[in-house]
């Protein structure tokens, strides 16, 4: 289906063709309505504020090792310390607070994932004086992963119910992380099902199926996008064998301050035009649900990894944002990515944690 392998470039050219026009946004909304700061860039990051979760503490103390990036890059040993403080402060101040948000049976666990943080906040500061900042961009890495943990402990059961209309195709109830292995290397993916469970369900039922392992990526533009999941012969997209028909999966967009999804529509069909996804375009490795041009509801199984172009994502909005659902992105071995070409393959790919979460419809 030519619309299908093509209806990313399109957006691409139109993008391109209203900037060489002189229009200020792609939605011709006036330049100053842009959200004003810059976009988060890290998948890890984004999956972290994704979480179903609220609780300011430790957003707090999240946000303290993050900002602490752009004092390392200028070595502002001062600011780097000064965000050293702020998360210590927050918890140990508030740490009865944090807790409150975590399921009495994970306590325990987070209990101990805080004293690690606190021990780590400690030995991150003699890594300061002693200016390793090799290591300190190791340890704030570590950290953040460890946060990142205590906030997920903070999720208790699924945060909404998926429209029952969709009940006949997998759902992922929480989040998977899957190895992909290609011929260029290693790569992991974490999938998200809290803000994309059809999507994202869809995914890792294809990848339980061994429906990836060896096929090709069919397309490669740098700075774009790296496409794949075009199965050989004459379909476009995975075929039950169950029912001999083409599964078809609905746009699914989990917009901030929304308690759901929007399904079947894009943002810009229903005038949300300024909106954000909670899993935007903004990451180098975001997970792109590919579809027919024309057809919101026609993806299937080819996907694409967005190769993020700072350019093309302006305060935090590109031209992919509300347009194509994200759900996930590639966390670890990103740099494989940039070695991919049309032409490679995916050898294999398997969940290595959150199968548990996979939720098959009964019918099937």
């Amino acid at each position: 289906m030519k619309a299908l392998k093509s209806c990313l470039r399109a957006g691409i050219l139109t993008l391109v063709l209203m900037l060489c026009l002189g229009v200020s946004t792609v939605w011709s909304v006036p330049a100053s309505a842009l959200p004003p700061g810059n976009a988060i860039t890290d998948g890890k990051a984004l999956l972290r504020y994704g979480l179903p979760i609220d609780n300011k503490p430790i957003r707090e103390v999240q946000a303290a090792l993050e900002n602490m990036s752009e004092a390392l890059r200028a070595r502002r040993i001062a600011g780097v310390n000064r965000n050293i403080d702020t998360a210590q402060k927050t918890l140990n101040r508030q740490e009865a607070q944090i807790l409150a948000s975590v399921p009495a049976d994970r306590q325990p666990q987070a209990s101990k994932l805080i004293a690690e943080i606190k021990t780590g906040l400690d030995e991150m500061r003699a890594e300061v004086t002693a200016q390793n900042k090799e290591a300190i961009w190791t340890k704030r890495s570590q950290l953040l992963d460890q946060v990142g943990e205590l906030e997920e402990l903070m999720v208790a059961g699924f945060p909404f119910e998926v429209p029952e209309e969709y009940s006949n195709l997998p759902q992922l109830k929480g989040r998977a992380t899957v190895e992909v292995e290609t011929n260029k290397g290693t790569m992991t993916l974490v999938v998200d099902g809290y803000n994309a469970p059809v999507t994202a369900g869809n995914f890792v039922d294809l990848v339980q199926r061994g429906f990836y392992d060896g096929l090709e990526f069919t397309r490669a533009e740098d700075n774009y996008v790296l496409q794949i999941g075009d199965p050989p012969g004459k379909e476009v997209g995975f075929v039950d064998p169950k029912t001999g028909k083409y599964r078809a999966i609905p746009l699914e967009i989990m917009v901030k301050g929304d308690d759901q999804p929007l399904y079947g529509v894009t943002l810009e069909e229903v005038g949300r035009y300024l909106d954000q996804p909670v899993l935007p375009f903004s990451a180098f490795g975001a997970l792109g649900m590919a579809r027919p041009a024309d057809d919101a509801n026609g993806g299937s199984s080819q996907f694409f990894f967005f190769l993020f172009e700072p350019e093309l994502t302006p305060a935090g909005l590109n031209l992919l944002d509300g347009r194509y659902a994200v759900f996930g992105y590639v966390t670890e071995n990103k740099e494989v990515l940039e070695q991919l070409k049309q032409g490679d393959k995916i050898i294999s790919a398997r969940v290595i944690d959150g199968l548990d979460n996979l939720v098959e419809p009964q019918s099937a």
